[in-house]
């Protein structure tokens, strides 16, 4: 039995090792913990349950018979026993004895026991009395007009089913899953338990950043966790970098600058980044560049200049979108890696969906959308997230075609939406960043304060594991990262001369991230502990 199959209290043995009597003295007298807030009992059979899901049944029957505490309750036993040998009317009296028993979870149970009151009454030709327990008993449960007319019409193929034992059988399984603690331990119990433990240590460790937690010791990362360590300085660029983003695999670095050129690097398995091509194509400064999601493919936009499709292998220009009237001034792509949306410049003429070849396959013109200045796709390509009129963020639902409209009282400079595709950050030119979910069900939004941003473009991301944190540049030439949930502030990163335009953190190996600066450069930052311990990720 593998550990992901769920072990049936219907294996199990037919009698309790146990006795009810020392089962309830033992849930009295006996706790555990410093505190003593768990019971020895529920202890013991969640263990066992664990052990008979992971398949070690010799050892889970030792410990029913070493504990004297059996898995299976008394309640269970004596319902197994009233459906194999048909007491049906003995069934519904044990059910309604049962303590904590939810209405509805207790009405489907009532239908299982009666539809099968039903199935035995068609088997044996008793028509008569089957249509009354159909009719009296069955009609009148809660649950769900569907199912009883579904039992109705299949009258013929159910008197027609071969095996009364299976029937049973079905039918302890499905009851299994409606009894209410503790005559039935909810699946994986034991797990859930120590799962939730693990994440609450994870969720309360602000400097989380690591994938590796270990059972046998409490979780707790320290700022050697984060890449606060330069490690390598790129000055291949001419003027000022602007931008800066790792591919989706992590094994790329893309770059644009004032140089009117975009740069494709490698990341080496040893974190080394190394150059790989120099894209020449735009007249004006390159200010957005964005990876294909499957990462063979490269969009470059430039400064007020028409948008560029390159191959990532080659270097070479495959497509150049618009014409040199066409202003674009951001683009994203579309899960599929064969369509992109870009903004326009121009409220007439706002927002377009394109294929590969430049052909338009949808676009938003004026009146319903004004002038975009900056948009994104979550990865999921769910919705799609635009900074319109500098204030307004629009979030539309691809598959529903609903929209909702976030304002905010400043100027939004940029927007960048996690991994996930439940959040998304906009940075303002108030000195702020301010986090929103996508739903939008937020009143207020996460904010971020410390940097400084009012003349420039400075662009933030999420970052580490599980995008845990939010990071920025700032027009003081440092980088800030804040842990997402609290926003405290955490690190300072110096090193820059000028204005820090841009920054992208490593999706696939945490502890990596890279920063665009106006002194001509791209800074790499490692965290100690990534370089102590390098791991390949493809």
């Amino acid at each position: 039995m593998g550990t992901s199959e769920k072990y049936s209290l219907l294996e199990l043995p037919h009698t309790c090792y146990g006795v009810q009597a020392s089962l309830e003295t033992m849930e009295k007298s006996s706790r555990l913990g410093p505190e003593g807030l768990i019971k020895r009992v529920e202890f013991v059979r969640l263990i066992i349950q664990s052990l008979y899901s992971l398949g070690y049944k010799k050892t889970a029957a030792l410990l029913e018979s070493e504990s004297g505490v059996s898995y299976v309750t008394p309640e269970f036993l004596q319902l197994r026993s009233q459906i194999i040998n048909a007491k049906w009317d003995d069934c519904i009296q044990t059910l309604n004895k049962i303590e904590d028993f939810v209405e509805e979870a207790h009405a489907s149970a009532s239908f299982l026991i009666f539809r099968q009151l039903f199935i035995d009454l068609l088997k044996s030709g008793d028509i008569t009395s089957a249509v009354s327990v159909l009719r009296k008993h069955i009609s009148p449960l809660p649950v769900g007009r569907e199912k009883v007319h579904k039992l109705a019409c299949d009258v013929i193929s159910l008197k027609e089913m071969d095996c009364i034992s299976e029937l049973r059988r079905n039918l302890l399984q499905e009851l299994e899953g409606l009894l209410p603690p503790p005559i039935r331990v909810p699946v994986r119990r034991l797990e859930h338990l120590v799962e939730m433990a693990v994440s609450f240590q994870k969720d309360n460790c602000i400097y989380h950043n690591s994938s590796v937690i270990s059972l046998y010791k409490d979780h707790c990362c320290g700022p050697e966790e984060l890449p606060t360590e330069t490690v390598q300085i790129l000055d291949q660029h001419e003027n000022e970098v602007w931008f800066v983003q790792f591919s989706n695999n992590g094994r790329y670095l893309a770059s644009s600058s004032s140089d009117c050129t975009s740069i494709i690097w490698m990341v080496s398995n040893e974190d080394k980044i190394s150059h790989k091509h120099t894209l020449r194509g735009h007249q004006s400064p390159v200010s957005f560049v964005t990876w294909s999601p499957d990462d063979a493919m490269l969009l470059t936009c430039g400064n007020g200049e028409v948008l560029k499709l390159w191959d990532v292998e080659s270097g070479i220009c495959q497509q150049t979108f618009g014409s040199q009237s066409t202003i674009v001034s951001s683009c994203a792509w579309l899960p599929d890696s064969k369509r992109v949306v870009c903004g326009i410049s121009d409220p007439d003429r706002c927002i377009y969906i394109w294929d590969l070849k430049g052909r338009v396959l949808e676009a938003w013109k004026g009146g319903r959308m004004p002038k975009v200045s900056d948009l994104s796709v979550t990865p999921d390509g769910e919705h799609l997230i635009s900074i319109c009129s500098e204030k307004e963020i629009r979030i539309l639902n691809f598959r529903t075609k609903s929209e909702h409209v976030i304002t905010e009282e400043n100027s939004i400079t940029s927007l960048s939406i996690s991994r996930d595709s439940q959040f998304f950050i906009v940075s303002l030119n108030s000195q702020e960043i301010h986090l929103w979910n996508v739903k939008g069900t937020q009143a207020e939004p996460l904010k971020y304060a410390g940097h400084n941003q009012g003349n420039s473009v400075v662009r933030s991301c999420f970052g580490g594991t599980n995008c845990g944190f939010v990071v920025s540049g700032s027009e003081n030439s440092q980088i800030y990262i804040w842990h997402r949930e609290s926003c405290k502030l955490l690190e300072v990163l110096q090193g820059h001369s000028m204005t820090v335009n841009c920054v992208s953190w490593n999706p696939t190996k945490p502890h990596l991230l890279a920063s665009a600066s106006d002194d001509h450069t791209i800074r790499i930052w490692a965290s100690s502990s990534g370089k102590q311990n390098k791991v390949c990720f493809w």
